[in-house]
């Protein structure tokens, strides 16, 4: 079984940044997929960025040049540094783990930024 816990959000005004963890249990982490995602108010869920086992990286369009996603697998983390922030960013993020067929997520952080 694993856990994700996310940590490092908050409220921050716009131009801001943030960095937000998310720490896992077990033994797979290292080779698993990291992906966060977030979800506004009444939004569909969206993917942020991903980094693969092997440290490859994607990012959302819109959000490549102000977030970056990077992992520490000595720590089982995964990480994700917000800046310029926009209100339009506002969310709940959540780090979600893939590995082979298996899927985890976590609780979730809110990420509020004002204007």
């Amino acid at each position: 079984q694993v856990h994700l816990v996310e940590s490092g959000g908050g409220l921050v005004q716009a131009g801001g940044s943030l960095r937000l963890s998310c720490a896992a249990s077990g033994s797979i982490f290292s080779g698993s997929a990291m992906n966060w995602y977030r979800q506004a108010p009444g939004k569909q869920r969206e993917l942020v960025a991903s980094i693969t086992s092997s440290g490859n990286i994607n990012y959302a369009d819109s959000k490549k040049g102000r977030f970056t996603i990077s992992r520490d697998n000595a720590k089982k983390t995964v990480y994700l540094q917000m800046n310029s922030l926009k209100p339009e960013d506002t969310a709940v993020y959540y780090c979600n783990l893939e590995w082979r067929t298996l899927e985890y997520w976590g609780q979730g952080t809110q990420v509020t930024v004002s204007s």
